[in-house]
């Protein structure tokens, strides 16, 4: 089988043309302007809008993932995962992370800081009770980021708990959970010709929010 030449990744270009941005379209309270961007990411028909790249910090180096948000509300924006997770050892050990939406159709992205908390057992089932039930068996299946001997031994496992909770409710695992990211900054990026971009930051300030142009 032959094997096609590397692309000139050097070569690969395109400008930005779709739209600007300019700071009185911008909603006072960041939140109001993410679900805006978020609507219109929706409507383009965007492949899973609501997957965002995850990063953390441990004792010794950053990390990063792509994670789906599950809610967003003046309180924060909510994602689920194993409380076992590589991801969730980092957020112990670190509050801190960051969040990434690349909406690349609209030529947009949407960057958060801020701080991760575990919500309320109470939420993370009324979440876990929605899911489909192959997703919730999964949920049971899977150490998460744990070494694994084979691909066999994941579907072993799954024939297993899938036989196990066949004639009954599958239960929140105790492992298993959300997390709410407490926004301190958002930063809105539109694309824009000759790499002139828009590049916009909110900053919490008290009981509000401070807005800055940053050079692209």
């Amino acid at each position: 089988m032959s094997i096609s030449p590397t692309p000139d990744i050097a070569s690969l270009r395109r400008e930005y043309t779709r739209a600007g941005l300019r700071r009185k379209e911008l909603a006072a309270n960041p939140l109001d302007q993410f679900h805006k961007w978020f609507a219109e990411a929706s409507a383009a028909a965007s492949f899973e809008p609501n997957a965002m790249v995850l990063g953390t910090m441990n004792d010794r180096r950053p990390s990063s993932r792509t994670v789906l948000l599950k809610g967003c509300d003046e309180r924060g924006l909510v994602f689920f995962t194993n409380y076992q997770s590589r991801k969730s050892h980092d957020i112990a050990a670190h509050a801190q992370v960051s969040l990434l939406f690349p909406w690349y159709p609209l030529e947009r992205q949407v960057a958060i800081l801020g701080e991760a908390q575990r919500i309320t057992e109470e939420e993370s089932r009324a979440y876990f009770s929605s899911r489909p039930q192959g997703s919730r068996v999964g949920a049971w299946v899977s150490r998460q980021s744990s070494v694994i001997d084979s691909r066999s031994s994941l579907e072993s496992r799954w024939q297993e708990m899938e036989e196990k909770f066949s004639k009954e409710e599958v239960p929140l695992p105790s492992f298993w959970g959300g997390f709410r990211v407490i926004p301190s900054e958002f930063e809105f990026w539109q694309g824009r010709e000759n790499r002139l971009h828009d590049r916009f930051r909110y900053s919490a300030a008290g009981e509000g929010w401070t807005l800055q142009r940053l050079a692209p």
